[in-house]
Order: C-alpha cells, then structure tokens, then sequence
C-alpha cells in the first residue's frame, strides 16, 4: 500500500509538472524486540528503489529524517547520515533534506548543511524554530543566530546558486498566533539572515583561518551577524515597488477579514479532521 502510494504521488508529479517527490516516513518503533531494525532498513531501501526508479529525468526524490517522533525507540530514518546512505545508494536524483527542528539537542546543523552541500546532496530545507524537539516555531525565533550560521554555510557552499537547486520551505505550525503574518514574519526572517551572510567578508574570514588568528576570524562572523540588514532590506522592497514592512501591509489590507469572512460556512481545508 505504501508503495502504491508513493508511485501515485509521481503520476500527480507528471500531471502537475511537480519535480520534487519529498518524503518524510513517520515509521519506527517503541519498544526493543518490536520489529527487526535490520529488516526495516531493507524493506525502506527497498520500496525508495522501486519509487526511484519510476521518477522522470527531472524529477527528484527528496529524503528528509526525524530523530524521533511518533516513534520513540527507533524511527527508520532517524538521522541525515542515514537518509544521506539511501540518497547514495539510489543514485544521483536523491538528496536530503534538512528539517532544522529534527535534530538532538546540541547537534551542529551547520555542519551537516556543509557537508551535504560539499557532496551535493543537499536537496532542500524545512525552516523552523525549536526549544526543546520539533516545536514547528516560526524559524528564527529562538535562535537567530543559528539561522545566521546555516546561511552563512549556505552562501559559502555554493547553495543560493541556481545549479545547487536547493529548496527552501518554510516547516511551521501556528497554533497561538495568526498564521499569514507569521509565515511572511518567517520569511523575513530568513532574508535578514541570508542579507547577513552576504555581508561576511570571505576574503578576511579565510585570512584569518589560515593565519590561525582564532578572534579574528570569528570577529568577522559577529561583524557580519551584528549589522542592522532591516534599513537595507526595507529599500530593496521599495525598489521593488513593495511596501516596506511586510506584516503591517498584510495587516492594513483586510485582505485577512475578507478571507475568513468569505469562507465561513464553506468546506474545511485540512486532512479531513
């Protein structure tokens, strides 16, 4: 049935022109002895290889993993270096994807964006900010600074040029808080980061690396990540004919008023809870 499942996820690919089959698989275990893990893995390569094999030639498989959730013993892809071993194994047009809330606490999500981007597989991001597991929090919000250190890996690598054909999507749940303005918040978010990033001076950053000059080289990092990017951003949307804040825009429209008033008693859009 998965399977199945799966391989008509591709034909609304080919009817959509959609050129990404992401996946995330919420299977594991909760207990020792429950299944075989050996024998999971198997069946998991298994089934990507017969759904790899039926993609198009510009179609991809994206692999995204979780470190727990729903399952708490095991989860069948738990990590990005098991999703990156079934990435290898199918072939060229699989890569991983980084959700930045699923990971332990502590774990270096920078470093995975590099080494995924150095070995070309980094096939997109789910943004999102977390606390304690995966919080689904608007990206940014707990620690701007980590989202500074991603993208700042991400220009390094190569990964805003359109040959790295990295997505970036937004992974969030708002639940107290209204929820268009939050996603545009999100984005403006990220755009802040990457402007931050832009700014690193990489030609002081590696002479500082290479001289071994341990404050310098992380100085220009907080030089980059302390610059106030807002004024510089709010005149890139105003050359661009948009407003320049966003949130308040969305706000002063009532297009948010309209749009509630518009749908009451209409169908509800969801999973059909």
């Amino acid at each position: 049935k998965a399977v199945d499942h799966l391989l008509e996820c591709v034909d609304i690919m080919d009817a959509t022109g959609s050129t990404d089959l992401k996946l995330w698989f919420a299977d594991g275990t909760n207990y020792p002895g429950q299944d075989d893990i050996t024998a999971r893995q198997d069946r998991l390569a298994e089934c990507l290889a017969e759904v790899y094999a039926r993609l198009g030639e510009e179609q991809r498989m994206l692999l995204e993993y979780k470190l727990f959730e729903p399952a708490f013993y095991t989860t069948d892809v738990p990590d990005w270096g098991t999703a990156y071993a079934h990435c290898l194994t199918l072939g060229p047009k699989a890569r991983v994807v980084v959700d930045t809330g699923h990971h332990a606490p502590g774990t270096n999500i920078e470093f995975i964006v590099a080494f995924l981007l150095r070995e070309g597989r980094l096939g997109g991001f789910d943004f999102n900010s977390r606390f304690y597991a995966d919080d689904d929090l608007m990206v940014g919000s707990s620690d701007p600074f980590q989202l500074f250190r991603i993208m700042h890996e991400v220009v390094r690598n190569g990964g805003l040029d359109a040959a790295a054909n990295v997505a970036f999507m937004l992974d969030q749940c708002h639940n107290i808080e209204a929820k268009v303005p939050a996603v545009i918040r999100s984005v403006m978010n990220v755009q802040e980061a990457t402007a931050k990033a832009l700014l690193v001076d990489a030609d002081a950053l590696a002479a500082a690396q290479r001289s071994g000059d341990v404050l310098a080289a992380n100085a220009v990092l907080m030089d980059a990540y302390d610059t106030d990017v807002r004024p510089l951003l709010r005149e890139l949307r105003e050359e661009q004919g948009l407003d320049p804040d966003p949130v308040a825009a969305t706000l002063r429209s009532g297009r948010l008023e309209r749009v509630a008033a518009e749908r009451v008693g209409g169908a509800q859009a969801g999973w059909g809870a």
